[in-house]
């Protein structure tokens, strides 16, 4: 049986985070999707790595594609904590064309162009994961799992209701979590053998033994160089050639009731998990101490409320409001403040989510609205408050929630 240290030693994480993530748009237009913001002063791919980082793998390299120059400078301001000299290291990897002309054409061919890292470092598991999903987990235990159960693959995996479980990729298993099918966005689901209604889904979070990684994706090239997608072919390709894949279930570090593991792949979805972290009792928790989420710590001033005279009162309820913000004379309700914003004398904002460097107008409403960096709003501007009007001008979602993109100039 490995030790704990042995398994970190002989570790190594390649995190996924070229998505485009096209239904994220305006938010993703000039930046990928796992250098979203979220939270305030968080990135999506803070999770993943504050992940790694609390289950001691050191060993990180983030695979980037689509407009990567946000993540990449996030990745050398916030996480250049790593000292090599320890052989702790987070590597930035871009498409170098190492084997063919092409970008990486799949979640699978982005580590096939990238198995000289394995092969160099002689690594004996490799974890591999998804850089656009918010969850907690210790992927320590799912290591020593994968070498308890002596699995070529283990699969992450959280159990969702059955009738809910169809629109993703989903684990068939036996009595000893023996994966004996995988299908992709089956009509009908199977339950797991010991929760019936219920069925395992696929989070995106793999450890393969390294030696079985590199051999299968290399036959799987050879045999048809389409064949790029870990839910769509690797993991079926393993499955006929007779390999031992397990599921594991999720351990959630967040320590609540439900399991939380959230992708948020739309404006919606992005909006409902952000205000979530408003609520009394939110299920997903940022401030435990014991599982602490990371990210880049600029050098701003504390927040500030100015003013009280009659209706100019500075002031922000039941919101989350980050360094450097000033709320001069306004009123915020509700909403999540990033840094460096300016809310300035007798104007709204409610419900909403306001990024960095974001200056609000004197007389200014704004309501269910996502403002993106370096917007000015005008003075006396609405937004979110007649909906035909805004849909003139600006991204509105299926419920409503307005998106103004980064550096929007008003007066064009």
């Amino acid at each position: 049986m490995a030790s704990g240290s042995s398994l970190l030693r002989d570790s190594l994480s390649m995190v996924l985070a070229g998505g485009q993530g096209e239904r994220l748009s305006p938010l993703t237009l000039d930046r990928s999707k796992p250098s979203v913001p979220f939270g305030g002063k968080y990135r999506i791919i803070d999770f993943a790595f504050s992940n790694c980082l609390n289950s001691g793998l050191r060993k990180i390299y983030v695979l980037t594609q689509y407009k990567s120059d946000s993540l990449n400078q996030h990745i050398y301001e916030a996480w250049n904590i790593f000292n090599p000299e320890l052989n702790e290291f987070i590597y930035s990897i871009p498409p170098q064309l190492k084997i063919s002309n092409n970008w990486y054409t799949g979640t699978a061919n982005a580590i096939y162009q990238n198995l000289n890292l394995i092969r160099d470092g002689k690594y004996k598991w490799v974890v591999i994961l998804s850089g656009d999903h918010i969850y907690k987990m210790d992927y320590l235990k799912m290591l020593q799992y994968h070498v308890d159960m002596d699995a070529d693959l283990s699969i992450s995996s959280i159990d969702f209701p059955s009738a809910l479980a169809s629109r993703f990729g989903v684990l068939d298993i036996d009595k000893d979590y023996k994966v004996t099918s995988f299908l992709e966005k089956p009509k009908k689901a199977p339950s797991i053998p010991d929760k019936p209604g219920y069925t395992f889904v696929n989070m995106g979070v793999y450890v393969f033994n390294a030696d079985v990684l590199m051999d299968t994706l290399t036959k799987l090239h050879l045999e048809n160089p389409d064949q790029n997608d870990f839910g769509k072919h690797v993991i079926p390709f393993m499955l006929k050639a007779g390999h031992n894949i397990y599921s594991y279930k999720f351990v959630d570090e967040n320590k609540k009731d439900d399991p939380y593991w959230v992708d948020v792949g739309t404006i919606d979805s992005y909006y409902a998990a952000s205000m979530d972290l408003l609520s009394v009792d939110p299920h997903f928790n940022l401030y435990d101490r014991g599982w602490p989420i990371r990210t880049g710590q600029m050098q701003f001033p504390p927040t500030k409320t100015v003013s009280h005279e009659g209706e100019r009162v500075g002031r922000a309820f039941n919101s989350i409001v980050t360094d450097g913000s000033i709320i001069s004379g306004g009123l915020v309700e509700r909403s999540i403040l990033s840094p460096n914003v300016r809310v300035n004398s007798y104007s709204y904002v409610t419900d909403s989510i306001i990024m960095n460097n974001v200056y609000i107008g004197r007389h200014a409403k704004v309501r269910r609205a996502i403002i993106d960096k370096n917007v000015v709003i005008p003075e006396g501007f609405e937004i979110g408050f007649d909906p035909e009007e805004d849909k003139k001008r600006f991204t509105v979602s299926d419920t409503g929630i307005v998106v103004i993109p980064k550096n929007y100039d008003f007066e064009k």
